[in-house]
């Protein structure tokens, strides 16, 4: 049995009554929440490592629920074009070009990213490699849930890496069977749609049954641009949203990711088969547009928070997320009220638990859950002191070089700001090499933004 006593801290519990301890104690046992509050001498051990928390905030750790990890590498590639160039230029033959090797190499370099930004649980959408992904993620010591990018059809899919809807669903069955419930269930897996362009019916009927059946979720890109929409109108006679609910697609443990264009029916369709949403502030922004989170949010949709991927948002940092989530929606609707700080935390953790069924699990820092958190100092940054309120502190003046510390399952991921995992150095000079190879193999060219001048 080992032992770790947080003691002296501000706690921000996110418990079903919210409380918030001021200069209390947590009390961790091997991978549980075991004490919370006052913490009597006689229930610590002798051995207890004892971190002295004065001056920090300890909270629940941030739940990203969509991340590409293997687009990772490809941070840079996809700026300031449009949408189909990002697509068929640059990310598909990014992700084409890349080896096993590139992969978990993208994907640790991506958990390190999200270590260092207070994440201790993501969601992945989908890549090639997944096996690759899952050893990245073993060795990070984070928590997540894997999935593979799905399609059965549509343009832009090399002949070569065509699948028919058997081939992709007995290949998911497979990385189900080996990966979920992986590393004392700290690795789960699902089923992923890419999205409805790529995604026929049968596909997305087979999957949600097959969802069903093995109580996992479905991961699926939905109302991402106006050009998904009207592609549905015209092929399916419904918007995304209403003929995936014809197709009994929608459901609890399904995660609609984006919902940027929603009309007032779909957002009712959400609420009625309570459908989990991810919201992607940063990548939305770029070319898909707002989605309405306020407008879901009174309905009681669960809406969360994520990143997306490299290409589309360069930062996985999910404090930069929950500021712009708290701020774009105020200008959207002009109303300093919407989506205060206190709802953007609940987005980030106990509602980021509950879209990805890990609720009874993780989300808060309760006893008898489990030892996922991450440990805050104001004082590292002169931006983000006096704290006055520490919850709108937290949202509107913290940044990931705040995050002092990153604990998973009992275990420190990040100490002192040191990564303990994996050598975070070395990695980080691989990435870089193989990036060049990757973007060099896919024959991706970048054009000079200024005229270059090369001194030696």
């Amino acid at each position: 049995m080992s032992q770790v006593l947080l003691s002296n801290a501000l706690i921000l519990s996110m418990n079903e009554n919210r409380e918030m301890f001021v200069n209390g104690d947590i009390l961790i046992t091997d991978d549980r929440i075991t004490a919370i509050g006052a913490i009597a001498p006689h229930d610590l051990a002798p051995d207890a490592e004892v971190i002295n928390c004065t001056d920090s905030i300890v909270i629940p750790g941030l739940i990203n629920t969509h991340v590409h990890l293997c687009q990772q590498l490809g941070r840079g590639l996809g700026d300031d074009v449009d949408l189909l160039t990002w697509l068929h230029e640059r990310t598909w033959p990014y992700e084409l070009a890349m080896t096993e090797e590139d992969v978990e190499i993208s994907a640790l370099a991506c958990c390190a990213e999200l270590i260092r930004s207070g994440v201790t649980c993501f969601a992945e959408p989908g890549g090639q490699h997944v096996d690759a992904m899952g050893r990245a993620v073993t060795k990070a010591g984070i928590r997540g849930i894997l999935a593979r990018s799905t399609m059965d059809c549509g343009e832009g899919i090399p002949e070569d890496r065509q699948e028919t809807t058997d081939e992709t669903l007995d290949i998911q069955l497979d990385l189900i069977k080996r990966w979920n419930g992986a590393e004392n269930d700290r690795i789960r897996c699902w089923f992923g749609l890419r999205t409805i362009f790529n995604n026929s019916d049968e596909l997305i009927v087979r999957t949600k049954k097959l969802a069903d059946e093995l109580n996992v979720g479905v991961h699926m890109h939905v109302a991402e641009i106006k050009e998904e929409v009207e592609f549905v109108r015209e092929t399916r006679g419904a918007t995304t949203v209403e003929h995936l609910a014809k197709l009994g697609a929608l459901g609890p443990n399904f995660l609609a990711v984006h919902t940027v264009w929603l009309t007032e029916n779909e957002i009712a369709l959400f609420a009625k088969h309570n459908v989990k949403v991810s919201h992607n502030p940063g990548a939305a922004m770029r070319v898909l547009g707002f989605a309405p989170v306020p407008e879901m949010l009174k309905q009681g949709i669960c809406v969360t928070i994520a990143t997306d991927g490299a290409p589309c948002n360069n930062r996985m940092d999910m404090m930069d997320e929950l500021y712009l989530t708290a701020l774009i929606h105020k200008g959207r609707t002009l109303d300093p009220t919407t989506v205060p700080a206190e709802t953007i935390l609940e987005m980030a953790t106990v509602n980021g638990a509950k879209a990805l069924l890990w609720e009874d699990q993780i989300g808060s820092l309760s006893v008898g859950k489990k030892a996922d958190l991450a440990i805050i100092k104001p004082s590292l940054m002169p931006g983000s002191v006096p704290v006055h309120d520490p919850v709108s502190s937290l949202v509107y003046s913290m940044h990931s070089t705040n995050v002092t510390h990153t604990m998973c399952d009992g275990k420190w991921l990040m100490k002192d700001k040191e990564i303990l995992t994996f050598d975070e150095e070395t990695l980080l000079k691989d990435a870089q090499q193989h990036a060049d190879a990757i973007r060099e193999r896919a024959g991706i060219t970048l054009k000079p933004r200024f005229p270059v001048v090369h001194v030696r």
